[in-house]
């Protein structure tokens, strides 16, 4: 970028812009009508043990949905199974690695030999790696790809071919604003988001090709939210994970439930999700450069150093396991610790 352009557009100009263009996070709690919708049918959410998921998984439950958890961690999916029935659901579990097409197969058909149906499908495990391109290991790409890329194409492939036999269905797949703007030292993360979307403006136009109008593909699209995902990320970035200011996964989670109920094409979360998006259609660029320069300062030089991991990609790890994951206490007290 020319240095008159740094000069006249800075940091302060761009989050002006995207503090002007942004919107509230979400536009209010659900009717009592679009709850009652929701009661009865059957819900397939991926990645149900923590995190998004986890939090998707007990809210249709809460009003009276059929809530098959898939994930890794069958331990921890018993327990969100528990809360699913606490709160009125009903639940069942199907340890399901999304990465396997042969397991993800199995989780539709015993959706469906348990319920009759599905009506949701809820594509939301993902992992991720934080570091420069060249010192995150290939397994490690490889791994991000097969979960957030082939895990979507899997159960998108077997939502859509139940839909289609039953004439109606939704399927909601779980992206990021990284979709639309790419992050420094994220870079396969940030691909793999940027594949979901795409993937879900295609199908789109094939169903309406299709006049398969009952069927709708919903992309969720958020900003960085306080989940586990940070702590189950591979880290080669040398410092702890610092993604920015973080949003409350609770608005996410509301985002993604509605996205299931009233799907549009794309559902982008929060003002400033909102705002890097749009930032990102009129001055991509800027927006780009702008979005890596902060994310270096904050992730390469600020935050404290932290050894090399691998995180849960190859291996889940039964810690992490809550909505919640702490990392903004943990940033609140990193800053206040005296610098050596």
């Amino acid at each position: 970028m020319p240095a008159t352009m740094r000069r006249l557009f800075g940091l302060p100009a761009l989050l002006a812009v995207l503090l002007l263009l942004g919107g509230c996070a979400l536009s209010g709690s659900l009717s009592s009508a679009q709850r009652q919708s929701v009661a009865g049918k059957t819900y397939v959410v991926t990645g149900a043990s923590s995190g998004f998921g986890r939090g998707v998984a007990v809210a249709p439950g809460g009003m009276g949905a059929n809530v098959v958890l898939a994930a890794r961690r069958t331990e921890l999916l018993n327990g969100v199974a528990a809360e699913v029935t606490r709160a009125g659901g009903v639940p069942l579990v199907v340890t399901t690695d999304v990465s396997k097409a042969e397991q993800v197969e199995h989780l539709a058909r015993e959706a469906i030999a348990r319920f009759g149906r599905i009506d949701v499908w809820i594509n939301n495990a993902g992992v991720g790696a934080i570091g420069r391109f060249e010192q995150i290991p290939l397994a490690d790409h490889t791994r991000i790809i097969e979960v957030n890329v082939n895990g979507v194409i899997y159960g998108s492939h077997a939502a859509l071919r139940h839909f289609r036999l039953q004439g109606a269905g939704t399927l909601v797949n779980i992206g990021s604003i990284e979709s639309e703007v790419p992050t420094a030292y994220q870079a396969t993360y940030a691909a793999s988001k940027a594949a979901v979307l795409s993937l879900g403006r295609t199908l789109n136009e094939e169903l309406r090709l299709a006049g398969a109008h009952r069927i709708r593909v919903a992309t969720v699209m958020p900003w960085a939210a306080d989940t586990p995902f940070f702590t189950n990320a591979a880290n080669y970035s040398g410092h702890t994970p610092r993604p920015g200011p973080m949003d409350d996964p609770a608005d996410v989670v509301a985002a993604i439930v509605r996205a299931t109920i009233d799907p549009q094409e794309e559902h982008v979360v929060g003002w400033k999700a909102k705002g890097a998006y749009l930032s990102h259609r009129i001055l991509p660029d800027l927006s780009e450069y702008t979005t890596a320069t902060l994310y270096h300062k904050l992730q390469m030089q600020k935050a404290p150093p932290t050894s090399p991991t691998s995180g849960s990609l190859h291996q889940p790890r039964l810690d992490a396991s809550g909505i919640e994951g702490g990392h903004r206490a943990r940033i609140e007290r990193e800053n206040a610790a005296p610098r050596p």
